[in-house]
Parts: C-alpha cells; structure tokens; sequence
C-alpha cells in the first residue's frame, strides 16, 4: 500500500493525551452545552433531585441528565437507548458528563419526569436572546406544521373509517364464504386443506370486526369523534396528498434571526384557532409592547385577527378567495366600494347599496347591502344570477380591511414568511428522521419538541454569535 497515507499499527503503543479536556477544542459547541446548563437554575425552573436524598442509593444529578439530553439533540441522537451507549463511547459526552454513563431508562425516567422543567428550560434560552437583543426588529412569523405520532393510520378511527373498514371486512367474509362453497365441489384431500384454511381467515376476520364493534362504541362517547389505540392524544391530520396520525405542531419565529420565539403543540388539525394565542405568546416571550405577526391565509379567521387587533397586536394574513361568482368571472366583493360616512357600497356600475338588515351568525353580526333596481342594470349578467347583488358586511370588517390595506403596502410579507417559519419546521423534521416523534401522549410530545427546539436555537444562536461569545454572554 505504498504512496497512501498510513495509519498506525494497531499494536502499536500510544502516549494519549493526559486530560480528557485535552480532547474538546475550545470552540466544540459541547462547551456551550456545559455552560448553559451549569448557568441554570435548576430548582427554579422546576427539576426534581436537585437536592439529593438524605438516605438511599445516590442519583445523577439533573444537570448531567439534562446535559446527555441537550447534547443529543444537538447531534441528531433522540433515543434514550442511543444516548446509552454514546455516554459509553463518544468522548465528547465523557468530557461533558465526567465519563459517567446512567443506563436508558435512567435517561428516559428523566425525561418523563421532567417534562414542564425542560419546556422552562427551553424558555430559558429564548430569554437569553431577547437579553442579548436579538429580537430588535419584533415582526415574527407564525406557521404550523404536521408531525407524525407513534400512531400508524390503522390504529386511528373516525366514523368513515370505521364505516369503511367494517364494509371490507364484509365483503371478505362474502368472498372467502363464496371460495368455501367452490372447495366442496373439489377432491376430498384438496377440500379438506381449503377449507380449514378459509375458515381460519374467516375466524380471524369475525374476530376483527368484533374488535371494531367495540371500538365503534367507545368512538361514540369521544368528543372529537375520534380513537386513536397506540397514542391516545394523536389525531388524523389533514396533510397534502394522504393523511397522517400525529401533531400540529405551531411556531413563531423571529423574522431577523430565524430563532423560534415560541411554539406549541396540540393535537387539533386546523390553525384557524391558533393565531391570537401564539401571537400573544410570542409577544410575552419578546417582551415588547408593539408585534407585527405574519401568517398564511390558513389562519384567516375574523375573530382571530379582531382578537389580536383588541391585544395591540398587528397582523398580516393572506385572505383565501372562496367567491364561486369571482371564479365564474362575476364581480366579486372587492369590487364594491364602502362608503363609512354613509354607511353604503358603490357597486361597479355607480349605483348606491344601501343597508336593509342585520343578522347575528356564531355570535358576530352582520349587516347585509343591496340596491332595488338591479333588474335594469346593463351589467347585471357580470354581477350577479339572482333578483339583486347582495353585500353583507361584518361589524369590525374595518379591522380586515386595514389587514387588507398592510398587506397591500407590504408585498414581500408572504415571501418572508415563507423564507422564515418554513426552514426551521424542514431542518428539525431532517433531524427526527421519518419516524417524527418518539414519544407518546401530548404531555411528552410537548418536552420532545421542546428539547427540538432548544437544540434548533442553540444552533442558530452559535452560528450567529460565535461559540466563545456565547459562552461569554452566557456567563455574564
């Protein structure tokens, strides 16, 4: 092997460094990981076993635990089996816990037991960069993302697919009854072997619907109409292309820096209803008075935006165009000039719509326009199919329209959503793998996320800032 680097002969003696720190460079982001943690306050925050136990086996210390945690999240190791046998092997993890190596369920306990600790601990660090001034800008991003839960697709029920699965069941029944009646009429020897082994599938298919059936009885005391048999909390997510079990995982991010401000986990599939509390969050995790928040038209909900407006904080969401007349080329409402002075439209063709009544639909009122003489109007086959064309307005539609009149002056705003909140969701799915979480119950999906999201900041943070003035402002 001449002309090749050579390696040393494995026989070969070795003079190895004397200290282990010799090992970690200065600027390893493990560094980093130790004097995060050793800065915590580990009791305030919410850990168990600061104070150690009077009598009894001594424990690990929280902080080492939650050093093993951070690190491994850091470099793509979730499982607390992995995270075993890397304390055993990995230098970088000996330097940091001291080349002491707590066995899975150690690890995994922590974790369970801890879960609102590591969330705070997670805040923590959000707190550090509001503290070094990176969130200067306080415009943030909002988005949600689908993860998969330890749940498969056929361990999750709904109405249809019980309908669904129920009608299949049947039909196999029907044709493995049919194929019994086509083994009589065959040899005795061959018939007997056919049909011992269809009446097995047939067993086992009667035994499946009976489990169904029992299912269908507890799906109807559910509230959500649904059952999910693996992970209680996971959910049927709607997602493009097929569906999955899992989370709906929201966050805020902060449009300057990338850093996720804040996030939250539930296990509802629609983000209609998330916009005003994560924009509220945020708010308090920034600690400023004044935010703006832009999300996707999939958050467009009146009472969302008119939420944030009453809070002082100011929105930009994209509006989704569901007029069929618009899609049919008929005017559609934008079209129609309100006039706030006096209390009208001005339709296309100059004609005023004046108000004739006022309804309450879900709690919010409207108020509905039209004009009388739509009949004789020269453009009435470009406005409307019906008697008249009918405008109905909503009480604080003047919130939307200023909304509206934002988003007009602030054409780029959806391309910065897409460039801020979509990566972070991308980069920490890379990292799960294709399995998403690993944990089940919305209670430890949570501290997974969190723990995610811890390592996502830290990343970001030290790519920003550099890993010695981290450590410095960390220590400060």
């Amino acid at each position: 092997m001449k002309r090749f680097i050579q390696g040393e002969h494995r026989t070969q003696g070795t003079l190895l460094p004397e200290h282990l720190d010799d090992y970690i460079s200065e600027h390893n982001p493990v560094r980093v990981v130790d004097v995060f943690v050793d800065e915590l306050d580990l009791g305030k925050l919410g850990f168990g076993g600061v104070v150690p136990a009077e009598t009894g086996r001594p424990s690990y210390h929280p902080a080492m635990l939650l050093k093993i945690y951070i690190y491994g999240y850091l470099n793509r190791i979730q499982s607390s089996r992995r995270l075993e046998r890397e304390a055993q092997r990995n230098v970088e993890l000996m330097w940091l816990t001291g080349r002491l190596a707590p066995d899975f369920k150690t690890i995994a306990d922590f974790c369970k037991d801890n879960g609102k600790a590591i969330r705070n601990a997670s805040r923590e660090f959000v707190m550090l960069c509001k503290k070094l001034d990176l969130f200067s800008e306080a415009l943030v991003t909002i988005d949600g993302s689908k993860f998969k839960a330890v749940n498969n697709r056929d361990r999750n029920f709904t109405k249809e697919k019980m309908q669904r699965r129920m009608k299949e069941i049947e039909n196999s029944i029907n044709q493995y009854l049919t194929a019994l009646d086509t083994a009589d009429r065959q040899e005795p020897e061959v018939a007997q072997l056919r049909t011992v082994r269809l009446q097995d599938k047939i067993a086992a298919l009667k035994k499946q619907m009976q489990a169904l059936k029992e299912i269908e009885v507890q799906l109807k005391d559910a509230p959500d109409g649904q059952i999910s048999l693996t992970d209680p909390d996971s959910r049927s997510m709607k997602t493009r292309g097929t569906g999955m079990v899992g989370y709906n995982v929201q966050t805020a991010v902060d449009a300057k820096h990338h850093i996720i401000v804040e996030h939250e986990v539930t296990n509802v599939g629609s983000d209609r209803e998330q916009l005003s509390s994560m924009a509220e969050q945020a708010r308090t995790a920034i600690g400023t008075e004044k935010l703006t928040a832009i999300a996707d038209r999939g958050y467009f909900k009146s009472e969302e935006i008119l939420a944030c407006d009453k809070a002082g904080i100011t929105v930009i969401v994209a509006k989704s165009n569901t007029s069929g007349g618009t899609a049919n080329g008929r005017f559609g409402k934008d079209d129609f000039i309100y006039d706030a002075q006096n209390d009208e439209y001005r339709c296309p063709a100059g004609q005023r719509l004046i108000r004739h009544t006022t309804t309450t639909v879900r709690g919010l009122t409207f108020h509905r326009y039209w004009y009388s003489d739509c009949k004789n109007c020269a453009i009435k086959d470009k406005c409307t199919p019906g008697k008249e064309r009918r405008v109905t307005r909503w009480e604080d539609e003047a919130v939307l329209e200023a909304m509206q009149s934002r988003l007009d002056h602030f054409p780029d705003a959806m391309r910065i959503r897409r460039q801020t909140v979509e990566h972070p969701f991308g980069t920490i799915k890379l990292w799960m793998g294709s399995a998403h979480f690993l944990t089940k119950t919305l209670k430890r999906v949570k501290t997974e996320m969190s723990l995610h999201v811890l390592a996502y900041n830290l990343k970001r943070v030290m790519r920003i800032l550099g890993i010695g003035r981290l450590m410095r402002e960390m220590r400060a």
